[in-house]
């Protein structure tokens, strides 16, 4: 795998919007987010086209790949946010230069439809992508987790998948390893098959999901399509995050699995739409071990 080089004070940090434009509404949490990280000693510059609404609905997929590629071209960038979730970031997987991004490694953050991308380039390139707060969420929700999460991975190196308060519970008893892979649900189901479909191969996968946009029935959906696409006969383990449904993620996980893999299962609240949210490293090593407090654990760096 191609380990990004870490953030230090004076980097250049872009902002790319491959979902849903940054619209009115969101123009405050934005510029809250850049006057924290001005603050913290970096600068930010944003791509062509993250305002833009050419299509009514986002930009178009050949101008958000344009931002996407000019941000990893660009030397003076050091790290890229996606700006906000939304949907179709999927759009823009043909017009990517893979090449371009496996030769400029840097820092590429963001979740929820962010899934897409960020799976999509660790797939294609071997780089390391980051599940992890949006530009906009480093200050859109109650706390400073997300923030501080920032500063912890991709600052000062910490490799910790676990804060002080963050509770996690086995699911199914178990040690295994293997490459981090997943986020979201739906976007990870939608990727299980097709010309974009990921290597679940000894993957460790973790996912999340909304309930304001996934009720539990499309949440069975999701878990069945994985299934009947082989996903779980491939994986070594399942790391379940937020989702604050009537019916929580892990039943239906459980009632979709049926007891007929023997992989651990573990859950935490600590990552996905909620304001705990772990900067989780795709593409980076993993041990899930139950019998610890600390049930899963990076086996190795993933900034240098």
């Amino acid at each position: 795998m191609i380990v990004p080089r870490k953030l230090q004070k004076g980097d250049k940090i872009g902002v790319i919007a491959p979902s849903n434009p940054v619209t009115e509404k969101s123009l405050e949490a934005i510029n809250e987010s850049i006057l924290l990280m001005e603050s913290s000693g970096f600068s930010i510059e944003f791509g062509e086209y993250v305002f833009k609404n050419t299509l009514g609905y986002s930009a178009t997929a050949k101008q958000k790949a344009e931002d996407i590629n000019k941000m990893f071209a660009n030397k003076e960038i050091k790290a890229i946010f996606c700006a906000t979730g939304g949907a179709n970031s999927n759009s823009t997987f043909e017009y990517l230069d893979y090449e371009l991004i496996k030769n400029n490694p840097k820092i590429l953050c963001g979740f929820s439809d962010s899934t897409s991308i960020t799976n999509i380039i660790t797939q294609k390139t071997g780089l390391v992508t980051f599940n992890g707060p949006t530009f906009k969420s480093l200050t859109s929700w109650d706390t400073s987790y997300s923030y501080e999460q920032v500063m912890k991975r991709f600052v000062k190196q910490e490799t910790s998948l676990k804060e002080e308060g963050d509770e996690f519970i086995t699911l199914q008893e178990g040690i295994s390893e293997g490459r981090l892979i997943g986020g979201n649900l739906s976007l990870t189901a939608g990727m299980s098959a097709g010309s974009y479909s990921l290597d679940f191969t000894d993957k460790i996968l973790f996912i999340e999901e909304l309930f304001f946009e996934s009720p539990p029935e499309m949440v069975s959906h999701y878990l069945y399509q994985m299934k009947q696409n082989g996903v779980f006969n491939k994986i070594k383990g399942i790391w379940v995050g937020n989702y604050e449904g009537p019916i929580s993620l892990e039943k239906i996980l459980l009632d979709t699995l049926e007891q007929e893999y023997n992989f651990p299962i573990i859950k935490s609240n600590n990552f996905g739409h909620t304001d705990k949210k772990q900067v989780i490293p795709i593409g980076t090593m993993a041990r899930i071990d139950t019998s610890k407090v600390n049930k899963i654990e990076l086996l190795e760096s993933c900034v240098k």
